[in-house]
Formats: structure tokens, C-alpha cells, sequence
């Protein structure tokens, strides 16, 4: 049966937050936490096909897709301020409790929220959404680490080029071993947001905050511990950027952690959708029945 998608936009701290959502209300929350450099865009068939038994959300972060953007001079683009808002989009929304799917940037914002309030988060999927030093593959970190550390004109030389359409494409193509199942208007919908004039100054705030979420893996990893929250992580095994170690991490501290790789990338799901979303349903089913 197909489930309408809505796609809708709440005021957050005088921000307009856009987000898309299907479903019953009165259904298990479900909240997607989308990654860089995309936007809840790369939820769009997911979505509809999660929300036949759950109340699906999934936001643009601030700077991204359809939600606001404003200057760096009017919002301090760190993963903290980013969670802020989230937060306050679930309030507004009435979603106490929810599970959630985190993916690159999403990750650190969803585990600030789980640190956050621990007792409200019911379940979590990550798929290429990190939170163990084992996940970074070199070398494209290095030059994360090299501009927050110290930021300055060679260092932010090649962070501007991850920004380029070249690197766009290649993150979605990068590790799939049939790119024919990408569509290619996955990176022109998000070069185009990219491309907005003052967005490569809120990506480059962005990069200088990244190790603060590193600094957060200790409190990750004791709230795992903690909680025993339950955990999928089906993961792009070919992913340049968070690799398959990452996934196998969690279950260092949640040793029920289940862990699915897929021959794939970081944006796995454009090309192993339906295996993805059948891990999904059935984790979701069990560990929320």
C-alpha cells in the first residue's frame, strides 16, 4: 500500500526546518538523520516504505536541503547547534520516544540526542554512521583533522575541493560495484545545494567542528554501554570514507549489535535499497514489537 509523503516545514528558533513525513502519528516514531553533503532527499524512497507501521520524520539539518540557511555571522554551525534544532523539531512534532537511522553527519547529531535523553531513543540503524576511531579511513580524514586544527589556506585548499562536483559524484559512486544503479541526480539535487552562494563557508564551519564529535565518542560509547540500546548497523563494506571496522565497533560495547555489510559505498541505499530496507523492517519489527 503506498503511504503519502508530506512534505512540510516547522519554525524552530525563528529557523524554517524543513522536513518530510509519512504515517500514523499514533505509530512508533521513526527519525532519519541525514548525512554530507545531502539532505532528507536521500530518504525519499525509504520513507514510503517504513510507513505502512511506523511514524516516519526526516529533517534537513540547518544549512541544508529546503531548511534554512543562514549566514555563519546568525548561527554557529556546529554538530551541538544542529542537535539543538533537531531536538526542537521533535518537540514541536510531540515525539517523545522514537527509533532513529543515522548516516554520516547524521550519527554525531543522533548520539548528542541519545546523550541527551537517554530513555527516548528506542532503537537505532546506522548505516556508515560512525562513532569508533576504527571508522575513519585515512587518507580522507586527514585533511578533516589538518584544517580544524589549523585552519589557514593550504589546509582549506582541499577541503574546498571536497565540495566540487567531481567529489560529490564520487561519493555515491566510489565502492559500488554496479554504478549503473546510481542515479546520477543524486549529486547534481545536492551540487546544486552545495553551490548556493555562502554554503561552502557553513560546510567549511562544519569540517573545523568535526573533531568535537570524535571528543564525544567516550560518552558514545558509555551510553551504549548504559542503555544496551538495540543496534543495526548495515554498512557499505566498500565506504572510502567510514569503513567496515567502524560498523563492526559497536559491538565492543553493545555486544548484541547487529551487523549487516553490503556491497556497497557510503550511500548505500541508492544502490542495495531493497536489501537495506528489508534489514530494516525486520530489525525494527523485533527489537520495537
Amino acid at each position: 500500500m503506498y503511504a503519502p509523503v508530506h512534505h512540510r516545514t516547522a519554525v524552530v528558533d525563528d529557523l524554517e526546518v524543513f522536513y518530510r513525513e509519512a504515517g500514523d502519528p499514533g505509530d512508533p516514531a521513526v527519525v532519519l538523520l541525514h548525512g554530507f553533503p545531502t539532505s532528507s532527499h536521500m530518504f525519499r524512497h525509504l520513507i514510503p516504505a517504513l510507513a505502512d507501521r511506523y511514524h516516519v520524520v526526516a529533517p534537513d539539518h540547518i544549512g541544508f536541503g529546503q531548511s534554512a540557511m543562514p549566514g555563519p555571522q546568525d548561527f554557529p554551525y556546529t554538530f551541538e547547534a544542529l542537535t539543538h534544532v533537531t531536538s526542537g523539531l521533535l518537540r514541536h512534532l510531540a515525539i517523545d520516544r522514537f527509533a532513529m537511522y543515522v548516516q554520516d553527519y547524521g550519527a554525531p547529531i543522533g548520539w548528542r540526542l541519545a546523550i541527551e535523553s537517554p530513555d527516548r531513543v528506542t532503537a537505532i540503524v546506522t548505516q556508515n554512521g560512525n562513532a569508533y576511531d576504527e571508522g575513519f579511513v585515512r587518507p580522507f580524514w586527514d585533511g578533516v583533522f589538518a584544517y580544524a586544527s589549523a585552519p589557514g589556506p593550504e589546509t582549506e585548499a582541499p577541503l574546498r575541493a571536497a565540495l566540487t562536483p567531481e567529489v560529490t559524484r564520487w561519493q555515491y559512486v566510489n565502492g559500488v560495484a554496479d554504478p549503473s544503479l546510481v542515479s546520477p541526480d543524486n549529486w547534481v539535487h545536492d551540487q546544486a545545494l552545495l553551490d548556493r552562494p555562502g554554503n561552502d563557508e557553513i560546510q567549511l564551519k562544519l569540517f573545523r567542528d568535526y573533531p568535537t564529535n570524535v571528543g564525544l565518542y567516550p560518552r558514545v560509547h558509555q551510553y551504549f554501554r548504559d542503555s544496551g540500546v538495540p543496534l543495526l548497523a548495515v554498512w557499505g563494506a566498500n565506504d572510502e570514507i567510514f569503513g567496515p571496522d567502524g560498523a563492526r565497533a559497536f559491538r565492543r560495547d553493545l555486544p548484541e549489535a547487529e551487523i549487516q555489510l553490503v556491497d556497497s559505498g557510503h550511500f548505500a541505499l541508492e544502490s542495495h535499497f531493497g536489501t537495506i530496507t528489508e534489514h530494516i523492517r525486520d530489525f525494527l519489527a523485533r527489537v520495537l514489537a
